[in-house]
């Protein structure tokens, strides 16, 4: 009678505060251990989360769910990434995962993802005491150590997201009695070993990626048995063997990433109509396979971006190409295949980019690719096209933005179509050829250009000064041709909003004298390249060369260069390759050169320089050919200089 009494009277007090005594009550002992044990295991919390983790009230903790009516920790929530109304950031915690978590043993969800500098391992026992654990998030953070063979306990699990961590061991045969899960990503780590067989027993999984880790073996026939999955991706291991023919089981698959590994044989898939049809993204790119490009691919209407780029692939283009009316990329650069381009082609209207460089097709385009009205990059280059001359028709594909025609062959002047198209040219490639005449003034016309290359041909004359209108052109590459006169136009192009745009500049192996004194004065300092090698340049290198602070490699060798070697030089911290041999330089070595720490080769040879060479690093590094043929240097590396 009298505990009927006590519980009234619990319950009354209960009413008279609104029912509020559950809500602050303190949560489970163990709970509350866990969580001050996970705590104390973490050094920094940059979002200051775990500050606010006072008191016993755990369930009114910053990311802590607990079930209503026990009281029992449900949801960790401690994510890197925090939005709020007006912006992303990135939080850190260093620090490691304590074991005591795995007394929440009514844990559903742990999300401690993206923390950047979370270490440590997975706790060993996690498998046998969470178990009903349905997302387990860990991905970008710093663990290492295996996968524990536990986690094959967690018979809830849905999401298992261990992604770019430093993980390494075995995929744990386990994973494959997790017949709830969903979501399998492991990449970005360091596994190794095999993919087990037992991951075809995963028949609810939608997503599977182990990319960027350094897996062996085959792909096992058992990845055909999981028909839920809508995107695997296995790329960037160490592969072999076949591609298993079971994947044309997969009828859900839209995203196939193989790339990148080294798999070998033919393309087995599709084998017939019906099958993979809401296949969209296929990468086999980088891999050692062989045979044709099947005809049956035309059967993958769904297919958006195709790259099968590097491999070993021969034969003609199959005509069923052009089925894939959806395709929008298409990458067939590095293999043996020949004849030419299928009429097809032209019937592939949503294609944006189209690569087949590096081939043996030959010519001449099919003028249905003129109906590619949606076209942005066209790369033909280094094929057995022998075109002669461009196809007028490519003036007319009003969305073709880079165009790539090295070694294709083309003769003849840099035909005029160029400078009246509606295209919005911004790299053009047509190097390796043919050419000869002059570079023409409209080229000035072309303002948003951006790479322009046109070396290894027999252009002669000047560069032209309408070249100085060109405020977006970041590559400039005419070397290995017959170009005389000055360089200046080059380094007069007029600054854009941004400064100056221009990072590649090479202009080596002609003929070029004059315009050596416009180096940085201009507003193109922001080179990080230049060859002006094997040309007759004469006269001072200035001092405003100095302001090129972002130069990584500077070839000013062979050519007529004189004078002393200007102090400035030293001002090029960022310099890893210095070519200075073959002039006709005078005077001392700048001590100034001690500060470039961060050159790797350097040559002085072959000038008129004297004294001693600065002693130090990195100019005592460097062999004696480095200096050679200065008879008047001395000092490490070479000779004592004489008292």
């Amino acid at each position: 009678m009298d505990y009927q009494l006590i519980q009234v009277v619990a319950l009354l007090t209960v009413m008279a505060f609104g029912g509020t005594y559950w809500t602050i009550e303190a949560c489970s002992l163990n709970d509350l251990e866990a969580l001050m044990s996970f705590k104390n295991g973490i050094q920094k919390d940059t979002s200051g989360r775990l500050a606010k983790w006072v008191g016993q009230s755990c369930c009114k903790w910053e990311g802590i769910v607990c079930e209503n009516g026990t009281s029992r920790v449900t949801q960790i929530n401690l994510p890197g990434f925090i939005s709020t109304d007006t912006d992303l950031f990135q939080t850190q915690m260093t620090g490691w995962i304590s074991p005591s978590i795995t007394l929440l043993t009514s844990l559903e969800i742990i999300d401690l993802g993206g923390l950047v500098g979370l270490g440590g391992t997975i706790p060993h026992t996690i498998g046998l005491h969470l178990p009903k654990l349905q997302k387990l998030y860990l991905y970008g953070n710093n663990l290492t150590g295996p996968i524990p063979e536990s986690i094959g306990e967690l018979s809830n699990l849905q999401e298992l997201a261990l992604q770019e961590n430093r993980l390494s061991g075995l995929i744990p045969v386990s994973l494959g009695s997790l017949k709830s899960l969903e979501r399998l990503l492991l990449h970005s780590n360091q596994f190794s070993g095999i993919i087990p067989d037992s991951l075809g027993n995963l028949i609810n999984l939608v997503e599977l990626d182990v990319h960027d880790n350094a897996l062996m073996g085959n792909i096992p026939n058992s990845v055909g048995e999981m028909k839920a999955l809508q995107k695997l991706d296995l790329s960037n291991n160490l592969l072999r063997g076949k591609i298993p023919s079971s994947l044309t089981n997969l009828s859900a698959i839209s995203v196939l990433y193989l790339n990148t590994n080294y798999l070998e044989g033919t393309i087995p898939f599709p084998s017939r109509s019906g099958e993979m049809t809401s296949l969209g993204f296929l990468r086999l790119h980088n891999n050692l396979l062989v045979g044709n490009i099947p005809s049956n691919i035309g059967y993958l209407v769904s297919l958006q971006r195709v790259s099968l780029s590097n491999n070993k692939l021969e034969g003609a283009l199959p005509s069923s190409l052009g089925n894939l009316v959806s395709l929008t990329e298409l990458y067939l650069s590095g293999n043996f295949l020949s004849a030419q381009i299928p009429k097809s082609v032209g019937q592939l209207s949503q294609l944006i980019m189209l690569n087949i460089s590096r081939n043996l097709v030959e010519g001449p385009l099919p003028q249905e690719m003129s109906s590619l009205q949606n076209l942005q990059a066209l790369d033909l280059s280094f094929n057995h096209l022998n075109l002669s001359a461009i196809p007028k028709w490519i003036a007319n594909m009003s969305s073709l933005s880079s165009i790539y025609f090295a070694g294709c062959g083309i003769q003849g002047q840099i035909p005029d179509f160029f400078q009246t198209t509606n295209s919005p040219i911004q790299e053009l490639d047509l190097s390796v050829n043919l050419l000869s005449g002059s570079i023409p003034s409209w080229i000035g016309n072309l303002n948003q250009l951006y790479m322009l290359n046109l070396s290894r041909n027999s252009l002669h004359s000047y560069i032209p000064d309408s070249i100085r209108n060109l405020q977006d052109l970041s590559v400039l590459d005419l070397h290995s041709n017959r170009l005389t006169g000055s360089i200046a136009p080059v380094f007069d192009i007029e600054q854009g909003i941004s400064g100056g745009s221009l990072k590649f500049v090479d202009l080596s192996d002609n003929n070029f004298s004059r315009g050596i004194e416009k180096i940085g004065v201009g507003g193109q300092c922001d080179i990080q390249f230049l060859n002006l090698s094997h040309n007759l340049v004469k006269g001072r290198l200035p001092n405003s060369i100095g302001r090129l602070n972002s130069l990584n490699s500077l070839d000013l060798s062979f050519n007529e260069l004189g004078s002393n070697l200007p102090k400035a030089l030293a001002n090029l911290t960022s310099l890893e390759r210095l070519k200075l041999q073959d002039n006709h330089f005078t005077g001392k070595i700048p001590n100034g050169f001690l500060k470039l720490l961060k050159l790797k080769e350097l040559n002085l040879s072959n000038n008129l320089l004297e004294g001693e060479i600065p002693e130090g690093k990195p100019l005592i590094d460097f062999p004696e050919s480095s200096y050679s043929g200065n008879k008047g240097l001395c000092g490490k590396p070479l000779s004592p200089c004489k008292l």
